[in-house]
C-alpha cells in the first residue's frame, strides 16, 4: 500500500469495478453515499436477514424494553407484565426491573401504546439500523467539507462497508433488548457527530449535548463517546475567547447533566438508591455467576479474555467458540486503515478520535462477559463513529483497488457470520 494519499484522479473506484466507466454496478455503488437511497437499500437488506431468521412482524423472545414501555404507560417502572424470559432482568422486592437505561423504552412507548407488547422489536430495530446507515453516509458527507475529506465513490463504498461488513449487520436484523439498545446508542452516537461537524455556535454545542444525552440515556458509558464531537468543537470556536466557549460548553453540557439526574432519579425510583442500576440483582447466565461475586462487573481481571476474543479470535472455520465474538480488525480489514491514519497531517483530529476510541473501548475491555452470543465484537459498535473517521483519513493512503477488496472480504465474512448467528438465536 502507497505512502501517499492516493490523488483523486487516480484509480478511481470506478475503474476497479468495471473498464467501461458508468456501469450499472457504479452506478450502484454510488447510490450507498446519498442518504436516503442508503436508507431505503439498507432496510431492504436488514429485513431480508430478519425474514430469514424468523416472523418480522412478532416480537423476538427478549423484547425487554417493550414490557418496559407498557410499565411506562401505566405509570410504573417495574414490569406489569413479564416476559416469557427473565434472563438479564432484575428482581428487587418482588418486582423484575431492566438494568439497561430507559431510553429504548421511551421511544418505543407510542407503538407498545398502539399495538402493545407484542410489537415487533425486530421490525424497530430493522428501521433504526437502516436510518443509521443513512445517517453515516450523511456522516461521510459533511466530514468529507471538514478536514476529514474522502471522494463521493470512496465514501459510497464505506458507507456499503458499515452496513455490511461490520458487527452492526449482525445487530440491525435481530432484535432482543441487548442488540436494539446498541443500535439505537449508535444513533445518537452519529447524531452527535454530525452535530459537532456540521453546525456551529450554540447549535451546535447544544445538538451535541443532546444527542450525547440520548446515547447516555441509552447506554451509560457512551457519555465518554462525547470527546471527540465537543473537541473539535472546542477548536472550532477557539478565536471567540475563553468567555464565549464557556458559555458554550454549558449549553452542550446542559442536555448531558439532565440526563445524568433523570436516570439517578429512574434508579432511586427502582432501588431506592440514585447510583444503582440493578447490576447486583439481576439474573445473570450461571457460567458468570462466580467471577460477578468475585471481581464485580468491571475488573482488570476479565481484560485478557476480551482482548482476545475482541482483537484476535478468528471465528472461521465456525465452531461453537465462535459466537463469542471475533477480531474487530481481522473480521472487518478495511478498519486497518485506521492505522494509516496516524501519518496524516491532522493531529487536531487524528488525537481526539483516538482517545475517543479508547475511552470508550475501556469499560468494554474491563466488562464481565465478551457480549456473547454474538458474531464479531458487537461491543465495537460503540467506537464505531470515531473509528470509521480515522478509517477515511487512512484509506486517502490505499488504493481504490485494496480498498475495494478488503471490503468485499468484510462483507462476506459477516454475512456468513449473520447467518450463522440467526441459526442459533
Amino acid at each position: 500500500m502507497s505512502t501517499r494519499p492516493a490523488a483523486s484522479t487516480s484509480a478511481p473506484l470506478k475503474k476497479a469495478l468495471t473498464n467501461k466507466g458508468k456501469s450499472p454496478t457504479y452506478r450502484l455503488l454510488l447510490l450507498w453515499e446519498q442518504p436516503k437511497y442508503a436508507a431505503v437499500m439498507a432496510f431492504a437488506a436488514y429485513l431480508l436477514f430478519a425474514k430469514l431468521h424468523g416472523p418480522v412482524m412478532k416480537a423476538s423472545g427478549l423484547a425487554y424494553f417493550n414490557y418496559l414501555a407498557d410499565a411506562f404507560l401505566h405509570g410504573s417502572v417495574s414490569l406489569i407484565t413479564l416476559p416469557p424470559n427473565v434472563l438479564d432482568l432484575s428482581q428487587f422486592n418482588g418486582h423484575y426491573f431492566l438494568y439497561w437505561p430507559p431510553l429504548p423504552a421511551l421511544l418505543l412507548m407510542p407503538f407498545v401504546g398502539i399495538f402493545g407488547v407484542g410489537f415487533s422489536d425486530v421490525l424497530f430495530t430493522v428501521v433504526i439500523g437502516a436510518i443509521n446507515v443513512s445517517l453515516v453516509a450523511q456522516l461521510l458527507r459533511v466530514a468529507s467539507v471538514r478536514g476529514i475529506a474522502t471522494s463521493r465513490d470512496r465514501r459510497a463504498l464505506l458507507v456499503l462497508f458499515f452496513a455490511f461488513g461490520t458487527v452492526h449487520l449482525t445487530l440491525a436484523p435481530l432484535g432482543r433488548v441487548w442488540f436494539t439498545a446498541q443500535v439505537i446508542a449508535f444513533l445518537c452516537v452519529v447524531l452527535s457527530y454530525i452535530a459537532a461537524l456540521k453546525y456551529k455556535g450554540f447549535l451546535g454545542f447544544g445538538l451535541t449535548g443532546l444527542a450525547i444525552a440520548g446515547a447516555f440515556l441509552t447506554r451509560n458509558h457512551l457519555i465518554l463517546a462525547a470527546f471527540f464531537p465537543f473537541i473539535f468543537l472546542i477548536k472550532e470556536h477557539y478565536i471567540e475567547g475563553i468567555k464565549k466557549e464557556v458559555r458554550y460548553l454549558l449549553v452542550g453540557a446542559l442536555p448531558i447533566i439532565g440526563a445524568i439526574a433523570v436516570f439517578a432519579l429512574y434508579n432511586w425510583l427502582r432501588f431506592n438508591n440514585p447510583f444503582d442500576n440493578g447490576l447486583d440483582y439481576h439474573a445473570m447466565h450461571p457460567a458468570f455467576i462466580n467471577a460477578y461475586k468475585e471481581y464485580g462487573p468491571f475488573s482488570i481481571h476479565y481484560l485478557p479474555q476480551n482482548l482476545f476474543y475482541q482483537f484476535i479470535a478468528y471465528p472461521f472455520p465456525l465452531r461453537q467458540t465462535s459466537l463469542y465474538g471475533g477480531s474487530l480488525f481481522l473480521l472487518s480489514p478495511v478498519f486497518f486503515a485506521a492505522f494509516w491514519s496516524f501519518r496524516t497531517n491532522r493531529p487536531w483530529i487524528v488525537v481526539p478520535l483516538v482517545i475517543t476510541v479508547l475511552l470508550v473501548a475501556t469499560p468494554i475491555l474491563l466488562l464481565m462477559g465478551t457480549g456473547w452470543v454474538q458474531f464479531g465484537p458487537r461491543y465495537s459498535l460503540d467506537f464505531i463513529c470515531p473509528l470509521i473517521l480515522l478509517t477515511v483519513l487512512g484509506s486517502r493512503y490505499w488504493s481504490d483497488k485494496a480498498l475495494l477488496v478488503l471490503t468485499v472480504i468484510s462483507i462476506i465474512q459477516y454475512v456468513v457470520g449473520t447467518l450463522a448467528l440467526s441459526s442459533v438465536l
